[in-house]
């Protein structure tokens, strides 16, 4: 395969797995791992990957991957964490989802639920969980962003601020080594923040490509989450700022389908 056919390949590997190597790469077209390097360098000269060490990752920057990109990343890894969250949440509970396409994967998962009175800025979740007739469906309403259904502003938050939540669910973009969920839209963070606040538990869902990024905007930290939902173990460093703030993690390949 030439490099102009090899190189827009790599791109689309690169988004759907957030990270590629040369050695995985290099097996996979049937070239050399300099001829691999060499690409993985035009393509970062370009701005269009990061280099890391043995591979390359998306770049980090102020703009999210596009939605459609997103929702189909790790899919099967969403589900998996998806399922390992709702298992912890009742029937008779009140929740909020929040925007991303790991608390849509959650909201599939409530379908058999019963009972709920969920909240959500996240009209992709309002439409899922229509389809449950056991589910109270309130949309908390604010600025549309088209790109992915979110609600955000200060509608969005005035509206989070009526309730005291049972549970929270929230993703991020980002989480970085220090323990911080980032993310790139700064009125997003704003209510993101208020969720937490509004909730007696939250539960964080991030597939191991969250690790791998990184993004501007701070959310909180890890120590303000009640349990990490995720699909690979974690770092020694992240798993000891987890155990100093009690925050539980539930890593969904040991959860039995």
């Amino acid at each position: 395969m030439s490099q102009s056919f090899r190189q827009p390949d790599i791109l689309d590997i690169a988004r759907k797995e957030g990270r590629v190597t040369v050695d995985g790469l290099a097996e996979r077209f049937g070239v050399t791992v300099q001829t691999i390097r060499r690409d993985l360098t035009e393509l970062a000269d370009s701005g269009k990957l990061q280099r890391v060490h043995g591979g390359a990752i998306m770049p980090s920057g102020t703009t999210n991957i596009g939605y459609e990109d997103r929702r189909i990343l790790n899919e099967g890894a969403k589900t998996a964490i998806a399922r390992a969250c709702a298992a912890q949440i009742p029937d008779g509970a009140s929740i909020f989802l929040n925007i991303g396409t790991s608390t849509e994967a959650v909201a599939r998962e409530l379908l058999r639920h019963r009972k709920l009175l969920v909240v959500t800025n996240n009209m992709n979740v309002a439409g899922i969980l229509a389809a449950n007739p056991g589910c109270d469906v309130i949309v908390t309403g604010g600025m549309l962003r088209r790109s992915d259904g979110g609600l955000v502003g200060h509608l969005a938050s005035g509206t989070i601020r009526q309730f005291k939540f049972d549970f929270a669910v929230i993703g991020c973009s980002a989480l970085d080594q220090d323990g911080d969920l980032l993310d790139f839209d700064f009125q997003e963070v704003i209510v993101s923040q208020t969720i937490i606040a509004q909730a007696r538990r939250t539960f964080l869902v991030a597939d191991h490509s969250k690790f791998k990024r990184s993004a501007p905007a701070r959310i909180v930290s890890l120590a303000e989450i009640d349990t990490f939902f995720t699909d690979t173990p974690v770092s020694p460093q992240l798993l000891a700022k987890c155990a100093a703030a009690n925050t539980a993690i539930v890593i969904a390949a040991d959860c039995p389908p």
